[in-house]
């Protein structure tokens, strides 16, 4: 288990080619990862208006669309973009060390 606050190891940078994304587990936390614009970055994977993991739906540009009912993030900001909607995707730092995606929750 890893302690809030910590740098942990969730995939490797050849595994996430840009325009992609993947889940990923870190502290029981459910995470969506995104190759955006030559940038790595992390959200809740969990959409806010339903149980849906956001990896199971599209990636279309810097937006992720719910599989569900449609609803849509930025994956940049985690800013939720209308209805269905009701708040905001928590978002995570990122880096990369060597070949490897870390993040820290």
């Amino acid at each position: 288990m890893t302690e809030a606050g910590q740098w942990t190891k969730v995939a490797s940078l050849a595994a996430l080619k840009s325009g992609q994304m993947q889940g990923v587990e870190v502290a029981d936390t459910q995470i969506a990862l995104y190759h955006v614009d030559g940038e790595i970055f992390a959200t809740d994977n969990l959409c806010t208006h339903a149980f849906a993991l956001l990896t199971d739906g599209v990636l279309d540009g810097d937006v992720v669309e719910c599989p569900l009912h449609g609803g849509c993030f930025k994956v940049k900001t985690g800013a939720g973009m209308g209805l269905p909607v009701p708040c905001d995707l928590k978002t995570y730092p990122t880096r990369i060390v060597g070949e490897d995606i870390e993040v820290q929750v």
